[in-house]
């Protein structure tokens, strides 16, 4: 599909014209969650959602910016009208050919004073002129992007599209196996962490960009909770009705482990990559090689270079 950027967004004069609702507040989103998928976004939702200073679209994928939302998404959430307001905002907006930001921007008109967001993980996936042009329209727009280790992100993005069905079933024991399909670009793309964050900071201002880990995630999802409300501008001892903190959607269903030879076969694959996360994402990042065996390596490497360098001095001197 080619997208068509007009010259010069506009609203149509009919948006509104078959429907009465009535909002008042500042209509673009406050936030995207641009991933990454199988990094707890869906926590992340349900947190949002339970949370009073926030209204939440009744989709939590909407998929504008990868797919002009054009997906099949669970069942919405039509609880009020609000919710009736946005879907059907969205099942217009999703019959046109371009990236209309100024209606997109329309989508969240029903949040009125509130904070809401968009959180789709595909959006780590967008290249770098898409990103520019969403971030130039929307110039206060906070983004997240939740960081989880490349080789426990690929196998359970994986484990998930067998369990989906959107990946032909494969001898997940089989390292080559195991590989080939990672290989998809559906999969392969969202497997850098470190690549997806640079390009989002190329664009997004320090103080709007903000890493979470997964990792915190599983050690101390309550203090995760208050950091990405503090960083949303929300209150997070605000009492009302609250989702679980320590609640992981699927924590409960019985997950595929890879061998021994399929981790590290993984861990090869990623191995670089492990060593930029550490480099470039920092926090629990620091310890993903060493999960590998990689960090002793990696020590000696940078220990090498810094004897070549210290020798090249001395000579030159």
């Amino acid at each position: 599909m080619r997208w068509v950027w007009p010259s010069k967004a506009r609203v149509d004069d009919d948006w509104d014209r078959e429907e009465n609702y009535s909002f008042t507040g500042d209509a673009r989103p406050d936030f995207l969650c641009v991933g990454s998928q199988k990094g707890g976004t869906t926590w992340l939702y349900s947190q949002l959602a339970c949370h009073p200073d926030f209204w939440m679209p009744p989709i939590k994928e909407l998929h504008y910016f990868d797919l002009l939302a054009r997906t099949h998404a669970d069942p919405p959430r039509p609880r009020d009208e609000r919710d009736v307001c946005f879907l059907e905002r969205v099942r217009r907006l999703s019959g046109r050919s371009y990236i209309d930001l100024d209606n997109y921007a329309l989508l969240f008109e029903p949040k009125g004073s509130l904070l809401s967001g968009d959180i789709t993980p595909a959006y780590s996936m967008l290249n770098d002129e898409l990103i520019e042009r969403v971030v130039s329209y929307f110039p206060n727009l906070k983004v997240i992007f939740l960081a989880r280790d490349p080789v426990e992100r690929a196998w359970s993005q994986l484990s998930m599209g067998v369990r989906l069905q959107n990946i032909s079933r494969f001898d997940g024991t089989d390292a080559d196996e195991v590989i080939r399909n990672l290989l998809n670009p559906g999969v392969l793309l969202r497997s850098y962490p470190s690549k997806i964050a640079a390009r989002w900071k190329r664009h997004v201002r320090a103080d709007l960009f903000h890493i979470f880990f997964f990792d915190d995630l599983e050690r101390n999802p309550v203090e995760l909770r208050r950091s990405i409300l503090r960083f949303l501008g929300s209150d997070p001892d605000k009492p009302g009705v609250q989702s679980r903190a320590d609640h992981i959607s699927n924590g409960q269903k019985k997950k595929l482990r890879p061998t021994d030879k399929v981790r590290s076969s993984l861990a090869q694959f990623f191995k670089e990559e492990l060593k930029a996360c550490a480099t470039e994402l920092g926090g629990p990042a620091r310890n993903w090689p060493a999960r590998y065996g990689f960090l002793l390596l990696y020590f000696m490497v940078g220990l090498a270079d810094d004897f070549d360098l210290l020798f090249w001095c001395d000579w030159f001197a």
